[in-house]
């Protein structure tokens, strides 16, 4: 939509839409993200510009222009990949739209950014299937811990949890499942939380750079629960922080689940799941 007092003349207006991949620095970026940040160029994964009005000029008043185009990868690119905002990989789409008004005038121009859901992006078929749908089942003990010296066991109290992930490759579209049942433990639960945490890979000549970051904690318990009792676990993905697992010849995106029991003398449990997301093929790739 154009409004202008008395019309306008001009030279055309061009539509143009950009999708990229591009890592951005943040406060916490120190040391080798920073000479990252001086190699690596955005990719490029959209690329479309479309002539809309040519030169004429525009009536006084409000005047819609209509357009539209498809989202087609970039020849040669990684391919469309959902939009994503993270700490370092950010996966933008934008639409410039730009009035050309002549040698001796500044050019009008307006972008606004738009959102890319790209279904079948990081999807397998047996991950419909049986075979791809592999319960990650799990038993925690002392004996189970990492990073605690065998000197220090004794001092750990003793607990045996147990339970399971429905699957470890999950459809975005649907909840992270599960189940946890806290068969014995000497010491009181204070609570049980289910961690969500993004993990974004960086290489260039410099080396190899991961960024582990926390994007979501949902309270399974509050306080110690009974014995026994199998606590269910039931988690959504947070739309504009997560996507289908990205893999690239640069870059990836992985994702991890946490769970966390943090007991009354503030010993905690931690137990860590990778997981694969993905989006489930059947329609076609659509913006917003």
């Amino acid at each position: 939509m154009v409004e202008t007092k008395g019309g306008c003349s001009h030279n055309g207006i061009v539509v143009r839409a950009e999708g990229s991949v591009a890592l951005q620095l943040s406060p916490k970026a120190v040391g080798i993200f920073e000479a990252f940040y001086n190699t690596i160029k955005p990719l490029k994964l959209l690329a479309v510009e479309i002539p809309v009005v040519g030169e004429g000029k525009l009536p006084d008043g409000y005047t819609e222009i209509p357009f539209e185009f498809n989202l087609y990868e970039k020849p040669g690119s990684v391919g469309l990949l959902e939009s994503y905002h993270g700490v370092f990989v950010n996966v933008t789409y934008n639409v410039t739209v730009e009035l050309s008004r002549g040698m001796f005038q500044k050019n009008v121009v307006e972008q606004i950014s738009f959102n890319v859901m790209n279904p079948g992006q990081s999807w397998k078929e047996e991950y419909e299937t049986g075979s791809g749908k592999q319960v990650l089942p799990f038993a925690l003990d002392p004996q189970t811990l990492r990073n605690v010296k065998k000197a220090n066991l004794q001092h750990v109290p003793q607990f045996k949890i147990s339970g399971q992930l429905d699957s470890y490759t999950c459809d975005i579209a649907r909840p992270l499942t599960g189940v946890i049942k806290v068969e014995s433990c000497s010491q009181k639960i204070k609570s049980i939380e289910l961690q969500l945490v993004r993990v974004e890979f960086c290489a260039a000549q410099e080396g190899v750079a991961k960024e582990a970051t926390e994007i979501q904690n949902i309270q399974i318990a509050d306080g110690n629960p009974v014995e026994g009792l199998e606590i269910p676990l039931y988690m959504f993905f947070p739309r504009w922080f997560t996507c289908p697992t990205l893999v690239a010849n640069n870059f990836k995106v992985e994702f991890e689940v946490n769970l966390v029991v943090l007991l009354e003398d503030n010993h905690q449990i931690t137990e860590n799941f990778p997981i694969k997301l993905y989006r489930k093929k059947g329609i076609e790739v659509s913006a917003c």
